[in-house]
């Protein structure tokens, strides 16, 4: 199995990382165990959460996905074998909202409790906060870092102009850079991250390690059609794609499929991870089954031509 360095965060990792948006919400704690379970077996070594996860559930405070990982960690005696990344900026709290120092000093604590680690592999500002100066928030992050409360940080949801301002103000002030970057990015949402904001990753060298990879199901190919949109909670959000350019990507996708014997959830990654600045994408399972499944993203190989028509297909 390749390994990738993700970016000078000092991480290294396979190039699929697990999301934890789902543990605690559609996937509840047995079945969030045996999908960690599988993931650890099939080598993976990264798994990303936030605090803010899942705030959204009726009778839900956030929070919950970091403590079924903690107690997994616990229980499974994997805390060497795999990191955890979660964030910060989304979640109201103590100390303040977003990246206020202090909110960012205690919802690090809380994050820590529940996760059951004394140290956070990779820390994010899960959004970026105008509202607090730049060299506020990451004088934060370098306290922690201190501490020895975390590792390296990233920032998440950030445009270019803001990005390269963080890195500035690191360099002149001597603060910690973010050394990942995570926004959306795959086969058909492709605005958010190509060009600048792509271009500043590789030439600073920040890994990339992008949310809906599988542009929340709908690159699996199980909605085709609006009488699909019930499938799943998700099936609201596959309108859009299904309006603009999906239906020619997955069009292109399933020849590729034929072309392979690979599914279309492989191929959805194995084109992404192949992407320049991009270390690992981040995808999310609820089921045994869907673990494998991606895992078997690990071991596809495109060539130049079906990279080259997948990009045409998704521009």
């Amino acid at each position: 199995m390749s390994m990738r360095q993700l970016g000078t965060s000092g991480i290294e990792t396979p190039p699929l990382i697990l999301g934890g948006n789902v543990f605690g919400w559609t996937a509840d704690k047995a079945t969030s165990f045996a999908v960690l379970d599988r993931f650890a077996e099939a080598g993976g070594m990264l798994i990303d959460t936030a605090d803010v996860y899942s705030a959204w559930v009726p009778g839900h405070r956030g929070g919950e996905s970091e403590a079924i990982i903690g107690e997994w960690l616990r229980r499974s005696g994997k805390r060497g074998a795999v990191k955890v990344a979660t964030k910060v900026g989304m979640l109201d709290g103590e100390g303040g909202s977003k990246l206020a120092p202090a909110r960012i000093a205690a919802a690090c604590d809380a994050s820590l409790q529940r996760l059951g680690v004394e140290t956070i592999d990779l820390y994010f500002a899960h959004q970026d906060d105008d509202a607090v100066p730049q060299e506020e928030a990451l004088a934060a992050f370098d306290r922690l870092i201190r501490a020895g409360k975390v590792r390296a940080i990233g920032a998440s949801n950030f445009h270019a102009a803001r990005l390269k301002s963080a890195l500035d103000i690191a360099t002149r002030d001597g603060l910690p850079h973010y050394r990942a970057l995570q926004n959306e990015y795959n086969l058909v949402s492709r605005h958010k991250f190509e060009g600048e904001l792509q271009d500043l990753c590789v030439g600073h060298n920040i890994g990339c390690v992008p949310y809906y990879g599988l542009a929340s199901g709908y690159l699996t190919g199980k909605y085709r059609s609006e009488t699909d949109l019930g499938k799943s909670v998700r099936g609201g959000r596959m309108t859009a794609f299904m309006q603009g350019k999906g239906p020619a990507v997955l069009a292109v996708m399933d020849e590729i499929a034929a072309e392979t014997g690979a599914t279309l959830a492989q191929i959805a990654l194995a084109w992404l991870a192949t992407q320049p600045g991009v270390t690992a994408p981040i995808a999310s399972a609820t089921s045994v089954a869907q673990v494998e499944e991606l895992a078997g993203s690990l071991n596809l190989a495109l060539s130049s031509e079906q990279r080259d028509r997948l990009t045409v297909a998704g521009a």
